[in-house]
């Protein structure tokens, strides 16, 4: 069967058709800039020239149905149509308290993903429209929500309680969930594998840096904390996210310049983080360009995300009592070395040895990389996330009936003799 994986971001579309019996991509690729002007599909298929189209995606919707038509183009597809596909995994940022595991999607599921999408509103609306377009494309075939928040499930009560009136979270849920759980996951499971150890012996930091920033502390193998919370928007500096910063700060605000409550949560979800601190770039290499032309704003939002990065490897480590190895990744983190190597300045302390020249010459979303020294106590690996491939199993393991949740399921991804696909 082949099932396609489906990762509707604030910004882009990611999706991945994969043969579960050839255990292989058929084809994957990428819609960017959605809602932003200059947007295009990236599509990619074993063996064949990459192909790119311009195409304006207004909103998610258009650019699922580029997606779909580009798989069943007669050109450029790899299906005659799309009933070829036989499931579909969508990304879902935010499940609440109601889900702690990957489901099959029903009427009920999805009206309880809207019911949460107040807590997620860059994702969850776009991770809806995906859905909703899908099923309409392909309404007699299984959809599964894979929801980001299910892997930091694990954490404890101190990690994830919030130091607020009890009732805000009995009666409202209030408190951190966790976000990028599926990144988190997969880099996790590779890192320990990388290390040639169990997971269950293993103390890691994870990086997910993207427009989206989160950071996991795992320990034996289960997220412990994270620095997103009851939304997206706590934690490290982002694209258009604030991250942590004084809770006073929006009263503040919204009564010296006379705002509403919706329009400082849109400030601090969309015009803050590096595009408020550059005020015209959200894209890390648009601020790197403008930082070597001298951009003393593009210099500052590089420096201000460093430091916030590194305090974060600090606390973690801190948190776990000891630490094996970081982990980058995602688009920033797989393809920025500068941000890398400035955020990892200063934590030879902590047993983190620099190479240089790796690090630097490690730019790519496609190979595992080892960024230390040999003689480095603490290793830095860059591995490229592979969110999809965690959608695809499970999917199968659901539709197959040999699921329970990301603790207890084996993902191929975890052995050792796992082996990237080329795609």
């Amino acid at each position: 069967m082949d099932i396609l994986a489906l990762n509707c971001g604030s910004s882009s579309v990611k999706y991945q058709l994969f043969s579960w019996e050839r255990k292989e991509i058929i084809a994957k690729g990428m819609v960017e800039r959605v809602t932003i002007e200059g947007g295009f599909i990236i599509h990619e298929v074993p063996g064949r020239k990459t192909y790119r189209e311009e195409h304006e995606c207004p909103d998610h919707r258009v650019a699922i149905q580029l997606i779909m038509k580009t798989l069943a183009d007669p050109e450029q597809g790899v299906v005659k149509d799309m009933s070829e596909v036989s499931a579909v995994g969508h990304r879902v940022v935010h499940g609440g308290e109601k889900f702690t595991r990957s489901v099959l999607i029903d009427d009920a599921v999805l009206e309880a993903i809207k019911e949460v999408q107040d807590l997620a509103p860059l994702h969850n609306p776009p991770n809806i429209a995906g859905i909703e377009a899908a099923q309409t494309v392909l309404p007699n075939v299984p959809h599964v929500a894979i929801f980001d928040t299910a892997f930091h499930q694990t954490m404890p009560r101190p990690a994830f309680m919030y130091p607020l009136p009890m009732e805000w979270y009995e009666k409202h849920g209030v408190r951190r969930y966790g976000f990028h759980g599926t990144s988190h996951l997969y880099v996790s499971k590779r890192a320990a594998a990388l290390l040639g150890k169990n997971p269950a012996d293993c103390k890691l930091v994870t990086m997910h840096i993207g427009n989206g920033v989160s950071h996991c502390a795992i320990d034996r193998g289960v997220s412990v904390d994270t620095s997103m919370g009851l939304t997206p928007l706590e934690g490290a500096v982002m694209g258009t996210r604030c991250g942590d910063i004084d809770p006073a700060i929006p009263g503040f605000v919204m009564e010296k310049e006379g705002l509403t409550a919706k329009q400082i949560d849109a400030i601090l979800n969309k015009k803050s983080g590096i595009l408020g601190v550059t005020g015209e770039y959200t894209d890390r290499r648009d601020v790197i360009e403008g930082a070597e032309k001298g951009d003393e704003r593009c210099l500052l939002a590089i420096e201000m995300e460093a430091y916030r990065l590194r305090k974060y490897i600090g606390s973690y480590a801190a948190a776990l009592g000891g630490l094996d190895a970081v982990v980058f990744t995602a688009g920033v983190g797989e393809m920025g070395w500068q941000i890398r190597e400035k955020t990892l300045e200063g934590l030879e302390f902590l047993g983190i040895r620099l190479d240089r020249e790796v690090n630097r010459n490690t730019m790519t979303r496609k190979r595992e990389t080892l960024i230390t020294t040999p003689d480095s106590p603490v290793k830095v690996f860059v591995i490229p996330t592979d969110e999809e491939l965690v959608f695809t199993e499970d999917v199968v393991a659901i539709l197959e009936g040999t699921y329970t949740d990301h603790m207890n399921f084996t993902y191929s991804f975890a052995k050792p003799e796992f082996a990237r696909s080329a795609a």
